[in-house]
């Protein structure tokens, strides 16, 4: 039984598009001519394969976006000084047809490949209405990922997952060893980013 915490009840999100109505669906199989279509207009480019099932993952929302945006511009030049490379909507991959799409990740050079990433050092995921963000801690322990973020957008609330045991635990403290950085929701909302000689607002 999972002891990894749970997105709230849908019913208790606000609905804004495109998340309207979010459902889940089973396609079996899913026609060529269907695939091919999302590829065209670039509606796959968040589409994750989970051991062969392909996942549809929609567009982020406008506010999404530009909260993984702000926080990105506050990691990228804490990271690039420890050897991590900042990377946006990329494939962490375990294997052809098993990879995750994160919001972002920050990867060692070893662990850069022409797909994507193999593994990473630090993932951050921001919530979305029936997302599947908590399903996948595991899968990223697996896969050799030592953090995880997970941030709540309509409070800024952030909790820190660590890699113990080939699982992923709620580590305590809002902080991350990999970019030497405390976290805390303050009022606005806001993501407070505190980091030897220095802080930010997000």
């Amino acid at each position: 039984m999972s002891t990894t915490p749970s997105r709230r009840a849908a019913d208790d999100q606000p609905d804004p598009a495109p998340y309207r109505g979010v459902v889940r669906a089973v396609m079996a199989p899913v026609p060529e001519s269907f695939l091919a279509e999302r590829r065209r207009t670039g509606a796959d480019r968040r589409d994750e394969m989970w051991e062969g099932v392909l996942h549809m993952v929609p567009p982020a929302s406008g506010p999404h976006q530009r909260l993984n945006a702000a926080i990105c511009e506050v990691f990228g030049p804490l990271a690039r000084p420890k050897g991590l490379v900042p990377h946006v909507e990329a494939g962490v991959f375990r294997a052809a047809d098993d990879y995750r799409v994160p919001d972002q990740c920050y990867a060692r050079s070893d662990q850069l490949s022409q797909r994507g990433v193999e593994g990473a050092v630090l993932v951050v995921e921001l919530l979305s209405p029936g997302d599947e963000t908590y399903d996948t801690l595991d899968w990223y322990a697996a896969a050799g990922v030592d953090e995880i973020l997970v941030v709540d957008p309509d409070t800024r609330a952030p909790e820190v997952f660590v890699r113990r045991g080939g699982r992923m635990v709620l580590s305590a403290a809002a902080h991350l060893p990999s970019l030497g950085v405390e976290l805390e929701a303050t009022d606005g909302p806001a993501l407070r980013i505190t980091w030897k000689g220095g802080s930010a607002g997000v």
